[in-house]
């Protein structure tokens, strides 16, 4: 009986019938069991060489926004080459990782891009006005989309590649909810990080996008996987951080180029002073938001607010919605035009004159 515990709620895909009718299941370890207790030993990087960070915010279908970023800078300053080659790690969370996922797959961007404004509205499908009350009441209490059509898409994209085989070192935050805790998948870039490199680049993703209310939350041999946006909507600070503690490089090394979904106005008012869940209802969104802010200041401060470029869109008091295709799809591409427009030169000059030296993953030991 040893190892095995009564499962309160959940029914992790592990367990088995004893006589009785008791269902005793198998509990997994905690991520954080396996964490290193010491300072891993930092492998070597040259001195004169900065190591450059791209980091993509969560933001559902509004990752159309950092996805034509990308695709604009290819078009104007690349001839068209994957941006991927320019970054020595990226860092993504929700929609952001599914980016970071198909770029270090060998996709441009120019086709990430493309995949989300042709097929998005197959995984965020526009409601009619009565579908859009169905789904108003539908959310209080069940999550207001199937995960097959993500899936379907992913599959497409992806394949059976497996998570250590990507072309570029990645971050990928989600969050464990059998045990509730951070989760962050990392590719074999140390020789500590063996746990995900057989992992399918598709559970990944699906594990990083499964946004509450959204989507349902995805079982994975036993865990419960909950979208990377519930505390780590801006992935900086993880890459960052783990650069840090992986090679043996200086903060002032560092360069990240940060994007966003789209700003988002919160401010808490009269009405919000005095109230409950309506008033709050917003509440998740500001959170992710506040998040994003902290990280930026975070890294700022630890690296220089000089070597860190932020691309994101003005802040609006009618925000694009999470699921709104329809919205995203018309605005957004424009909007990353503008910003590409205003910050192209400086991007270009911080990060994408010269390309990086080839990522090799640490050996199987």
């Amino acid at each position: 009986m040893a190892g095995y515990r009564r499962v309160v709620w959940g029914r992790p895909p592990c367990s088995s019938p004893l006589r009785g009718g008791t269902t005793l299941s198998y509990s997994p370890p905690r991520r954080s069991d396996g964490t290193e207790q010491m300072r891993r030993e930092p492998l070597p990087w040259p001195e004169d060489r900065p190591f450059r960070i791209l980091s993509i915010d969560g933001g559902g279908i509004c990752g159309i926004l950092p996805a034509s970023v990308l695709a604009e800078l290819e078009s104007r300053f690349l001839d068209g080459r994957s941006v991927a080659g320019h970054f020595d790690m990226i860092a993504g969370t929700s929609t952001g990782g599914i980016i970071a996922l198909a770029l270090a797959h060998g996709m441009t961007a120019r086709a990430i891009r493309d995949v989300y404004v042709e097929r998005g509205g197959n995984i965020f499908p526009p409601p009619s006005r009565i579908e859009r009350l169905t789904r108003f009441v539908r959310r209080h209490h069940r999550y207001l989309y199937e995960r097959k059509p993500l899936e379907d898409e992913l599959l497409r994209i992806f394949g059976e590649t497996t998570f250590g085989e990507a072309k570029t070192r990645l971050c990928i935050p989600a969050f464990e909810g059998f045990h509730g805790e951070p989760f962050i998948f990392k590719t074999p870039h140390h020789p500590v990080y063996k746990k995900d490199r057989k992992e399918r680049m598709v559970k990944v993703a699906l594990s990083t996008a499964a946004a509450p209310t959204y989507f349902e939350a995805l079982p994975n041999n036993g865990y419960v996987m909950v979208d990377g946006g519930l505390w780590s909507n801006n992935p900086t600070m993880n890459a960052v951080v783990d650069s840090l503690a992986c090679f043996d490089i200086q903060r002032h090394q560092i360069r990240v180029l940060s994007l966003g979904c789209g700003e988002t106005a919160f401010k808490v008012g009269a009405n919000k002073m005095s109230g409950g869940m309506i008033q709050w209802r917003g509440v998740i969104q500001a959170a992710m938001k506040a998040q994003s802010h902290n990280a930026i200041g975070q890294a700022g401060l630890l690296i220089g607010r000089e070597r860190l470029t932020r691309i994101d869109a003005p802040e609006s008091p009618k925000p694009i919605a999470l699921d709104d295709y329809l919205r995203a799809k018309a605005e957004l591409p424009h909007m990353a035009r503008v910003l590409v427009e205003g910050a192209g030169r400086e991007i270009h000059r911080n990060f994408l004159e010269e390309e990086v030296e080839p990522y090799v993953p640490c050996p199987v030991l």
